[in-house]
């Protein structure tokens, strides 16, 4: 068989079958060509999709969900329905003891402010946040550095700003660090600037200064605005964020069935709703681009048995000189299966074109919908090898029709 398919009669035999009706092998091409242009390019835009989603929730650790204190709705041991829910740090202490499967803790508190800094002022977000926030919402840092340790210990007064916020307050190019900014008439030294985050998962925040320095500022004593919780990569979050609202329930006395006491948002079960969407995305691409190339593999198997009945009378011939039924039936498997094939090959060429058009024009900036949408060679070798397997099968039923043929019969043919 190796033999047979270096042999130069082999491909010339099949070259001089395909060019006898030029038009009818391109339009039997046709199929396969569109069948693998659709697989390639449906399954790279959704990786693109893909791959826009991760950086969009790069930032963020997706195990994640949030918890802020409502107003109650349910009148329980002696409190009057409507009354605030206040969390703070001593609950977190708690959540961090009792609830199992948290990996994080991050207590956070947040105010409006008029910050000044020399002619050019602005009003902004400011956090108080502990160094832990960067293991859960990665900051990106394009001057200096983020808040550590000794910033909280020390309750200094320095902040890190965002780049909008560095645009308003400073020159172009100007460098910030070790510049100062004013808040309620108190002197804040920038230590960095950092890119928003394209999703924030709250208010927007413009400048986070230490925990501890917020709490002095604003007396907040132990009260907390919301907390961010991390689970464990092997918890799940939903079970956690039931066991956390159960302990705030009781610790801050509210009836167990009150849905308004207490308010969140679960960014683990929303992005598994998004990863949910993007698997079927690729199952359902994978189910209409491989039906494509059945249908058009299943149009060259037709174009065969077209093809053996107008060259009955040659295969008669070949019958009649000693050509074996199996010899038959391995020249139009191989001619199926060089047609599949160099459809394929166009249609995976196409479809890199494609992908390469798409990225230009739709994978650029941070707005980016499609971003690096691509597929990897195992997915071209997978559509390759199915190719090949459905251009045997389809190709063996005109081989088995060719070999029916009589050589009498197909010689007294005119």
């Amino acid at each position: 068989m190796i033999r047979f398919l270096f042999d130069k009669d082999t491909w010339q035999e099949v070259y001089d079958s395909l060019s006898k009706n030029k038009l009818r092998s391109v339009l039997t091409m046709v199929g396969v060509w569109w069948g693998i242009l659709l697989l390639i390019g449906l399954l790279g835009s959704a990786r693109g999709i893909e791959n826009s989603f991760n950086r969009l929730f790069g930032d963020f650790a997706t195990n994640s969900l949030f918890v802020f204190g409502g107003t109650t709705s349910k009148p329980f041991k002696g409190f009057q329905e409507g009354r605030r829910v206040q969390l703070t740090l001593d609950a977190v202490k708690k959540i961090e003891d009792n609830v199992e499967g948290i990996e994080f803790v991050v207590p956070r508190n947040l105010n409006t402010n008029v910050v000044n800094r020399n002619f050019l002022s602005g009003s902004f977000g400011v956090a108080g946040d502990y160094p832990i926030l960067d293991k859960v919402q990665k900051k990106r840092m394009l001057y200096g550095r983020f808040i550590n340790q000794n910033d909280i210990d020390g309750n200094k007064k320095i902040a890190v700003i965002s780049e909008d916020t560095y645009k308003q307050l400073f020159e172009k190019n100007e460098n910030p660090i070790g510049e100062y900014i004013t808040m309620n008439g108190i002197n804040f030294t920038v230590i960095g600037v950092f890119k928003e985050p394209r999703i924030n998962g709250g208010p927007p925040i413009n400048i986070h200064i230490p925990f501890s320095t917020f709490q002095q500022i604003y007396n907040q004593g132990n009260r907390i605005g919301w907390m961010m919780i991390t689970g464990k990569p092997t918890y799940n979050t939903e079970q956690i964020d039931k066991d956390v609202k159960l302990l705030l329930r009781n610790l801050n006395s509210v009836h167990p069935q009150d849905k308004r006491a207490f308010g969140g948002f679960n960014l683990a079960k929303e992005f598994a709703k998004i990863t949910g969407f993007l698997k079927g995305m690729q199952f359902l691409t994978w189910f209409v681009g491989i039906a494509t190339l059945i249908a058009g593999v299943f149009a060259i198997g037709n174009i065969l048995l077209i093809t053996v009945k107008e060259r009955t009378k040659e295969i008669g011939v070949r019958r009649a000189l000693g050509a074996t039924p199996y010899e038959i039936k391995r020249q139009i498997v191989v001619e199926a299966v060089s047609i599949t094939i160099l459809a394929g090959l166009i249609g995976i060429m196409s479809g890199g074109w494609i992908l390469m058009l798409i990225d230009a024009k739709l994978g650029q900036g941070d707005a980016a919908v499609f971003v690096n949408a691509s597929v990897s060679i195992t997915v071209v070798f997978i559509a390759l090898m199915i190719l090949v397997a459905l251009g045997t099968l389809i190709g063996l039923i005109p081989a088995f029709m060719a070999t029916k043929v009589k050589p009498i019969e197909a010689l007294r043919e005119e």
